[in-house]
């Protein structure tokens, strides 16, 4: 059977995983463990636990248990104390409390929820992101990151994790083994770097002898990434990667409709503008495609942060049966 490893945040991987995990892979998330806002960055703060927010989209985009199950662990709570956190947030911060780490959970939550494959914390300690601006001002954690308005205007010096966390050893074993390893789609800075940043990972990534995909996001973010274009993104992640790494890189064709393009331009911390192809020439090949999904995306009013989460998504069926085909001509 055929290993193939994600690596992202949650809202990316869960889209992915829906996907892929309809097809007789062996199938890995590797997630970002950098989160701290809305529901994940109360309970880090007042329990002391890793983040639970991205880890909890990928067991249940892998989860075989009934939909009942499913919809309670994505459950938000909308009024009372509790307003603001999803029940599987919480489900997994007390898991992490009973069994004693926050790995350990999520084995028991996987087993819990008969998940199809694994999901695997990048990390297996507690660790801040911090991005420095080129003015030396100092951004700490996703949430600061990601409301910051001048990102691009000023330029980014630097973006590190501190205190320097350990890899989880699993994520480089499945790296290694793997066959096909896919690199987003996500938030640039906050959930696809993050995992990047990972002493190991990135060596693990070279190492492999499996095909390195780059999943382009369908719009860029607001005063992060406006002018980037696809090529500006594999840069970025080779340059982490200690060279060029990345085999093949997925470009979305498609327009979204102008009611999703005014959404965001109204309501959202992301712009509706398309990263423009470029010539990217030797150092990858561009997969181009229609892998847009049309059907609206709707979140929970009790999500505090659901402005700064996309509207416009990947089309999980078509961009997964592309992906196969890469996993076929390895074969």
């Amino acid at each position: 059977m055929k290993k193939i490893v994600t690596i992202g945040g949650g809202t990316g991987s869960f889209m992915l995983l829906s996907g892929l995990r309809k097809y007789p892979v062996a199938l890995s998330a590797v997630v970002s463990m950098t989160d701290d806002g809305g529901s994940t960055g109360v309970l880090r703060d007042e329990l002391g636990v890793l983040p639970p927010g991205d880890v909890r989209q990928c067991l249940v985009a892998l989860s075989d248990s009934p939909e009942i199950f499913r919809k309670l662990i994505n459950y938000r709570f909308e009024e009372g104390g509790l307003a603001g956190h999803s029940f599987g947030n919480l489900f997994l911060s007390a898991l992490e409390k009973v069994t004693g780490n926050f790995s350990e959970a999520v084995r028991e939550a996987s087993r819990i929820l008969n998940v199809k494959g694994e999901v695997i914390p990048v990390i297996v300690s507690d660790t801040n992101l911090f991005l420095e601006l080129k003015n030396r001002k100092l951004l700490q954690g996703e949430d600061e990151i990601n409301q910051n308005m001048k990102v691009e205007q000023i330029g980014v010096n630097r973006i590190f994790l501190d205190p320097k966390p350990r890899a989880n050893p699993l994520a480089v074993e499945r790296l290694l083994e793997a066959d096909l390893i896919i690199i987003g789609p996500g938030n640039h800075y906050c959930s696809v770097i993050p995992n990047l940043l990972v002493p190991g990972i990135p060596e693990a990534i070279r190492e492999s002898q499996a095909k390195v995909v780059y999943n382009g996001n369908l719009v860029s973010k607001r005063w992060h990434t406006d002018e980037f274009t696809l090529e500006d993104y594999v840069e970025a992640i080779d340059r982490l990667l200690g060279g060029s790494r990345i085999d093949y890189a997925t470009y979305n064709t498609r327009l979204p409709s102008e009611d999703l393009l005014m959404k965001y331009a109204h309501e959202s911390v992301l712009t509706g503008r398309r990263s423009d192809k470029c010539m990217i020439g030797d150092r990858c090949t561009v997969i181009e495609g229609d892998f847009l999904d049309a059907r609206p995306v709707k979140y929970s009013r009790a999500d505090k942060i659901a402005a700064t989460r996309a509207f416009i998504r990947h089309d999980t069926e078509k961009l997964s049966r592309v992906l196969m085909t890469l996993v076929k001509e390895s074969e």
